[in-house]
């Protein structure tokens, strides 16, 4: 029978084979007792199986708080499988059974979900990305190169008119892509259909006069029913890109939104270091990312190089690489995403962030970075786009920029960040 695999990085004063037999069981067939109707034959045909223990680490002291102590705590790498039968292709299900009350254990003084492998037929179950990379490119006519983006800041405090001469001025830049910060989405001050109706009057009209199609990845997060009705107003106005906070409103909710689109579906990760920053406990991105491309997201935030929060490059570099890898390693659609970085990016980190991924299958969003050019937003953009050409041409910046070029005047107003990549 067909299985699913995880990996856990588990700590533990109860030894790791016992911990892991606890975890497997909990998760599947158990529970803290042994029950008359928990059968051989129903053990073997649904229970979780532990299926490799590599221990890493001994500590003397636990690294999460925990009602079970001992004078020593193991830390390993378990890997455990489940039956298909038990969920399904189910992704509600999936994540209750992957990352469900095994959080809670008593035997685990720290536990992190860091792989899943995922059978084929969750590639061929569910719809993935809608329109991906090449979508992507012929909402905007056929773009070539990464695309140049930015965020509406101030992140909140714009009425729908503000917001719409904010981005008139982005446009008229040269713009390709502008989104709304995830904290603006349909508050009274700011209301959804009014704001998503002054910026692409301002869109459809730029499109009009220069044949130019900037997306706008308008903020769409809000309960299942308003989400639908705010993709309605999308295509009543010609608006092609809907902003999700995957986080926020969940797998089901995600699905939900592909199920009615007809629009791009810009994935936020909103609220992303709950899950992450801690090394013991929490997901790794590589596993959810899997569950929202299977959901229908299009584009996926995965931080930036040097950036402002707390991840690593290194963290950032797999996060980006792990967007356009295939769903499943045994086969089934690829479901390939459009990896986004964002988060104190400049001129510096177009060449390094387009080298690890070998391609220009990326948006690129800075905000600063356009917005503080000493020559204005125009030079903001054509800085960055100057920097992902010499990126192309594998030319270091600074032999690419031509005096007083808007590439030479960021060269000189932004610091060069100190990017480690070690794993590339």
């Amino acid at each position: 029978m067909t299985r699913i695999t995880a990996t856990y990085d588990i700590e533990t004063p109860s030894g790791l084979a016992h911990a892991a037999a606890v975890l497997a069981g909990e998760q599947s067939t158990g529970t803290f007792v042994r029950l008359a109707s928990e059968t051989d034959e129903l053990r073997d045909r649904s229970g979780a199986r532990v299926e490799n223990i590599t221990q890493t680490a001994t500590a003397k002291t636990p690294s999460l708080p925990s009602r079970k102590t001992g004078d020593t705590y193991e830390r390993g790498l378990v890997t455990v499988s489940w039956p298909m039968g038990n969920f399904g292709t189910s992704l509600p299900t999936l994540m209750s059974t992957l990352a469900g009350n095994l959080f809670e254990l008593a035997e685990l003084s720290a536990i992190r979900l860091v792989d899943v492998d995922l059978p084929e037929q969750f590639a061929h179950d569910h719809p993935g990305p809608q329109f991906g990379v090449e979508g992507t490119r012929a909402f905007m006519g056929g773009h070539k190169g990464p695309l140049i983006g930015t965020i509406i800041k101030p992140s909140i405090g714009f009425t729908p008119d503000e917001t719409a001469d904010l981005v008139k001025t982005l446009v008229t830049a040269g713009i390709d892509f502008i989104k709304d910060d995830e904290l603006q989405a349909n508050g009274p001050d700011c209301p959804f259909e009014d704001r998503l109706n002054a910026v692409m009057r301002v869109i459809n009209d730029h499109a009009e006069r220069t044949g130019k199609r900037v997306l706008y990845a308008v903020n769409i997060t809000d309960e299942i029913d308003q989400m639908w009705r705010n993709l309605d107003a999308m295509d009543r106005v010609g608006a092609t890109c809907a902003m999700v906070c995957v986080n926020s409103v969940g797998l089901t909710g995600l699905r939900a939104v592909r199920s009615r689109s007809k629009a791009l579906i810009h994935g936020h990760r909103a609220g992303w270091g709950l899950f992450s920053r801690s090394p013991d406990i929490g997901v790794d991105f590589g596993v959810m990312q899997k569950l929202w491309r299977l959901a229908g997201v299009d584009h996926l935030h995965v931080n930036g190089l040097a950036n402002k929060f707390t991840e690593s490059d290194d963290v950032v570099a797999r996060a980006a690489r792990s967007v356009q890898q295939p769903i499943s390693k045994h086969g089934g659609p690829a479901h390939t995403a459009m990896p986004v970085y964002s988060s104190g990016q400049t001129i510096w980190q177009v060449d390094p962030a387009r080298q690890l991924l070998g391609n220009d299958d990326f948006i690129y969003c800075a905000g600063g970075g356009i917005m503080s050019h000493p020559s204005g937003v125009a030079d903001g953009v054509n800085s960055l786009r100057a920097a992902a050409e010499a990126a192309r041409l594998d030319i270091p910046l600074e032999e690419f920029a031509t005096p007083n070029s808007p590439l030479r005047k960021a060269i000189e107003t932004f610091k060069k960040p100190n990017i480690t990549l070690s794993d590339f």
